[in-house]
């Protein structure tokens, strides 16, 4: 019994629900994402397009405090989970 692809990953282009892809002719946002949880599922585009900075592995000083004040800025938004952008934002890029 073959299932039928979901509309939301197929338009999204992604693999599966729950993988991050990058999106490099999005005019805005750089990732975009199906998450699912449980039964419902929702298509989220996140990040700034075009943005070198801090991201995982900070060197100097100034990049150390930018992603400490993302993640305290966010830090509410990311506790939601993978409904949010902001999840995604500080899980892929942060």
């Amino acid at each position: 019994m073959s299932r039928k692809k979901d509309k939301k990953l197929t338009r999204a282009g992604v693999s599966g629900y729950n993988k991050p892809k990058r999106t490099p002719n999005h005019k805005k946002k750089s990732h975009v994402v199906v998450a699912k949880v449980g039964n419902r599922t929702k298509l989220i585009r996140f990040g700034q397009q075009g943005v070198s900075g801090a991201g995982k592995s900070p060197k100097s000083a100034s990049e150390k405090a930018r992603r400490k004040s993302f993640k305290a800025r966010h830090a509410k938004n990311i506790s939601k989970g993978k409904m949010s952008a902001a999840y995604w934002a500080n899980k892929v890029k942060w």
